[in-house]
Protein backbone atom coordinates (compact mmCIF):
# COMPACT_ATOMS: atom_id res chain seq x y z
CA UNK A 1 0.00 0.00 0.00
CA UNK A 2 1.51 3.52 -0.99
CA UNK A 3 1.42 6.25 1.75
CA UNK A 4 1.67 9.60 1.36
CA UNK A 5 1.81 12.55 3.75
CA UNK A 6 0.86 16.01 3.41
CA UNK A 7 2.26 18.35 6.09
CA UNK A 8 0.94 21.59 7.03
CA UNK A 9 0.09 24.35 9.21
CA UNK A 10 -3.03 24.55 7.52
CA UNK A 11 -4.02 27.82 9.46
CA UNK A 12 -6.11 27.89 7.37
CA UNK A 13 -6.60 25.01 5.08
CA UNK A 14 -7.37 26.80 1.36
CA UNK A 15 -7.95 25.72 -1.88
CA UNK A 16 -4.90 25.45 -2.87
CA UNK A 17 -3.62 23.14 -0.19
CA UNK A 18 -7.21 20.78 -1.04
CA UNK A 19 -5.96 20.79 -4.88
CA UNK A 20 -2.63 19.33 -3.54
CA UNK A 21 -4.48 16.63 -0.98
CA UNK A 22 -6.97 15.83 -3.50
CA UNK A 23 -4.50 15.11 -6.40
CA UNK A 24 -2.21 13.26 -4.44
CA UNK A 25 -5.12 11.19 -3.53
CA UNK A 26 -5.58 10.16 -6.94
CA UNK A 27 -1.57 8.70 -6.97
CA UNK A 28 -1.69 7.17 -3.17
CA UNK A 29 -3.90 4.11 -1.77
CA UNK A 30 -3.51 6.06 1.43
CA UNK A 31 -3.01 9.94 2.26
CA UNK A 32 -2.36 11.21 5.63
CA UNK A 33 -2.80 15.18 6.14
CA UNK A 34 -0.78 15.98 9.09
CA UNK A 35 -1.59 18.64 10.93
CA UNK A 36 2.08 20.47 12.13
CA UNK A 37 2.65 23.20 15.08
CA UNK A 38 5.04 25.30 13.62
CA UNK A 39 7.15 26.85 15.86
CA UNK A 40 8.46 29.80 13.72
CA UNK A 41 4.91 31.41 12.97
CA UNK A 42 3.86 33.62 15.78
CA UNK A 43 0.54 33.65 17.43
CA UNK A 44 -1.46 31.10 14.40
CA UNK A 45 -5.09 32.19 14.18
CA UNK A 46 -6.34 28.37 15.22
CA UNK A 47 -5.67 26.29 17.58
CA UNK A 48 -4.30 22.45 16.56
CA UNK A 49 -6.94 21.44 17.41
CA UNK A 50 -9.27 23.57 15.51
CA UNK A 51 -6.97 23.04 12.60
CA UNK A 52 -7.56 19.15 12.59
CA UNK A 53 -11.12 19.67 12.64
CA UNK A 54 -11.50 21.99 9.85
CA UNK A 55 -9.47 19.81 7.12
CA UNK A 56 -11.18 16.86 8.63
CA UNK A 57 -14.07 18.29 7.26
CA UNK A 58 -12.56 19.75 4.12
CA UNK A 59 -11.49 16.41 2.99
CA UNK A 60 -14.46 14.42 4.02
CA UNK A 61 -15.24 13.34 0.44
CA UNK A 62 -12.14 11.75 -0.25
CA UNK A 63 -12.39 8.07 1.43
CA UNK A 64 -8.89 7.43 1.33
CA UNK A 65 -7.18 10.54 3.26
CA UNK A 66 -7.17 10.86 6.65
CA UNK A 67 -5.80 13.67 9.41
CA UNK A 68 -3.57 13.59 12.03
CA UNK A 69 -1.47 16.12 13.96
CA UNK A 70 2.08 16.29 15.23
CA UNK A 71 4.14 18.61 17.13
CA UNK A 72 7.52 17.31 16.21
CA UNK A 73 10.17 16.85 13.42
CA UNK A 74 8.36 15.66 10.44
CA UNK A 75 10.95 13.09 9.87
CA UNK A 76 10.49 11.28 12.98
CA UNK A 77 6.41 11.38 12.34
CA UNK A 78 7.45 9.77 8.74
CA UNK A 79 9.46 7.13 10.86
CA UNK A 80 5.78 5.58 12.25
CA UNK A 81 4.54 5.35 8.90
CA UNK A 82 7.55 3.30 6.93
CA UNK A 83 7.74 3.58 3.20
CA UNK A 84 5.47 6.82 3.16
CA UNK A 85 6.45 9.93 0.76
CA UNK A 86 5.98 13.21 1.69
CA UNK A 87 4.06 15.11 -0.91
CA UNK A 88 4.58 19.04 -0.76
CA UNK A 89 2.68 21.41 -2.86
CA UNK A 90 5.02 24.08 -4.65
CA UNK A 91 3.62 27.42 -5.63
CA UNK A 92 6.62 29.53 -7.07
CA UNK A 93 10.17 29.31 -6.97
CA UNK A 94 10.75 30.53 -3.92
CA UNK A 95 8.78 27.62 -2.24
CA UNK A 96 11.10 25.06 -4.13
CA UNK A 97 14.20 26.84 -2.69
CA UNK A 98 12.56 26.77 0.73
CA UNK A 99 11.27 22.89 0.71
CA UNK A 100 14.71 21.38 -0.95
CA UNK A 101 16.46 22.58 2.05
CA UNK A 102 13.70 21.14 4.16
CA UNK A 103 13.91 17.97 2.25
CA UNK A 104 18.06 17.39 2.92
CA UNK A 105 17.18 18.42 6.60
CA UNK A 106 14.72 15.21 6.50
CA UNK A 107 16.82 13.16 4.96
CA UNK A 108 19.65 13.38 6.95
CA UNK A 109 17.02 12.18 10.04
CA UNK A 110 15.04 9.94 8.08
CA UNK A 111 17.35 8.59 5.53
CA UNK A 112 14.99 6.52 3.43
CA UNK A 113 12.26 9.20 3.35
CA UNK A 114 11.37 10.78 0.09
CA UNK A 115 9.85 13.72 -0.94
CA UNK A 116 7.50 14.11 -3.83
CA UNK A 117 6.50 18.15 -4.95
CA UNK A 118 3.72 18.64 -7.03
CA UNK A 119 3.07 21.88 -8.57
CA UNK A 120 0.28 24.06 -7.70
CA UNK A 121 -2.74 24.78 -9.95
CA UNK A 122 -2.01 27.92 -11.61
CA UNK A 123 -5.28 29.96 -9.87
CA UNK A 124 -3.92 28.53 -6.58
CA UNK A 125 0.05 30.50 -6.87
CA UNK A 126 -1.24 33.59 -5.12
CA UNK A 127 -2.89 32.04 -2.56
CA UNK A 128 -1.53 30.93 1.20
CA UNK A 129 -3.04 30.72 4.60
CA UNK A 130 -1.53 34.46 5.39
CA UNK A 131 -3.54 35.74 2.69
CA UNK A 132 -6.67 34.18 3.99
CA UNK A 133 -6.05 35.32 7.49
CA UNK A 134 -5.26 38.97 6.38
CA UNK A 135 -8.29 38.80 4.25
CA UNK A 136 -10.53 37.72 6.75
CA UNK A 137 -9.14 40.75 9.44
CA UNK A 138 -10.57 42.66 7.03
CA UNK A 139 -13.93 40.87 6.77
CA UNK A 140 -13.38 39.90 2.32
CA UNK A 141 -15.10 37.40 0.68
CA UNK A 142 -13.44 34.27 1.36
CA UNK A 143 -15.48 32.41 -1.55
CA UNK A 144 -13.26 30.55 -3.89
CA UNK A 145 -10.33 30.79 -1.18
CA UNK A 146 -11.20 28.31 1.10
CA UNK A 147 -13.25 24.98 1.54
CA UNK A 148 -17.09 26.40 1.95
CA UNK A 149 -17.13 23.98 5.39
CA UNK A 150 -14.93 26.59 6.97
CA UNK A 151 -15.42 29.99 5.73
CA UNK A 152 -17.94 30.74 9.17
CA UNK A 153 -15.20 29.63 11.11
CA UNK A 154 -12.94 31.97 9.46
CA UNK A 155 -15.23 34.60 9.60
CA UNK A 156 -15.86 34.07 13.18
CA UNK A 157 -12.46 34.10 14.68
CA UNK A 158 -11.50 37.14 12.51
CA UNK A 159 -14.26 39.27 14.36
CA UNK A 160 -13.14 37.54 17.81
CA UNK A 161 -9.37 38.89 16.69
CA UNK A 162 -11.20 42.03 15.39
CA UNK A 163 -12.75 42.72 18.52
CA UNK A 164 -9.98 41.83 20.64
CA UNK A 165 -7.99 43.96 19.12
CA UNK A 166 -10.24 47.08 19.33
CA UNK A 167 -11.13 47.51 15.27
Amino acid sequence: MSIAICPGSFDPITLGHLNIIRRTSRIFDRVIVCVMFNSTKTSPMFTVEERVDMVRRAVSRYPNVTVDSYSGLLAEYAKAHEGAVLVKGLRAASDFEYEFQMNLINKKINPSLETMFLTSDGKYTFLSSSVVREMAQYGADLSGLVPNEIIEDIERKAKQWRSHDGK
